[in-house]
């Protein structure tokens, strides 16, 4: 607790930048979105090679994972363990623009059964490895596009079925691999409305998994958090609160009745 408010420990898995507003916001992001809900945030980077170990251990004492822009990453297999930590103990999890592609590649080996699925921004996979996030046609750094909401939920949590997103990214999926991400279980729930290209993903059955190829985070100001971030945050919250209630029945089971 801080000030008596219920505190969310975020662990945010990339490597730092200098003066790269898709990092820079994503502490201010949060800080937004926990003061709309009236909780405490604190942030903890995890520079991907960090992760190399046990991934899982480093991330217990965490409430929720976000996957950061800023690839390559240091260490592919380092982010892709934090990934896989989150996506299998229910962890709430967030990947926006390199945190999407990195999402999508270890659901695509992990789940999917796609064991050499690859990113063409790394040298070094196999010669007839799957490219699931290849160099788009045109880049979207810098540009804001209308992304239309395809999936009931996501729509729930923006409130509306379009939103203006700004993009930092040049990779985005194949969607040739979509039907046999969506039958694992990894749904679009978002799309450019231009183009119709992938640009929100959404695991169903876990209790907050999304990948953004945009960022969300640059866009969040004090008075109006960005919905997904803001959703994210909940769920941190709901995790921590549900921890904390199990941990209070566990221990009245346990006490001795008096005489």
């Amino acid at each position: 607790m801080a000030d008596g408010r219920v505190t969310v420990r975020v662990a945010v898995i990339g490597d730092r930048y200098g003066d790269f507003p898709p990092q820079d916001t994503i502490e201010t992001a949060l800080e937004h979105a926990a003061a709309r809900q009236n909780v405490a945030v604190e942030v903890t980077w995890f520079p991907t090679p960090s992760l190399l170990g046990d991934a899982t251990s480093a991330l217990a004492p965490y409430d929720a994972v976000w996957c950061a822009p800023g690839g390559p990453f240091a260490s592919l297999d380092g982010a892709l363990a934090g990934i896989r930590v989150a996506r299998e103990a229910g962890v709430p999890f967030l990947g926006t623009c390199a945190g999407f592609q990195h999402g999508v590649i270890e659901f695509a080996r992990n789940v999917v059964g796609l064991a050499r699925a690859h990113h063409a921004e790394y040298d070094g996979g196999p010669v007839d490895s799957p490219l699931l996030i290849d160099e788009l046609l045109c880049s979207l750094v810098g540009q804001t596009m209308e992304v239309q909401i395809v999936d009931d939920d996501t729509r729930q949590l923006y409130g509306a079925a379009h939103a203006a997103e700004r993009y930092y990214c040049r990779f985005g999926l194949d969607e040739r691999y979509t039907p046999a991400l969506a039958a694992a279980g990894l749904v679009v729930a978002g799309r450019d409305a231009d183009d119709g290209g992938t640009r929100i993903m959404r695991l169903v059955h876990h209790p907050f998994f999304y990948l953004t190829l945009f960022v969300p985070q640059t866009a969040s100001m004090p008075d109006r958090p960005h919905p997904l971030v803001n959703a994210y945050v909940a769920a941190a919250r709901q995790r921590v609160q549900c921890a904390v209630s199990t941990t209070s029945s566990t221990r009245r089971s346990s006490a001795k009745p008096t005489v």
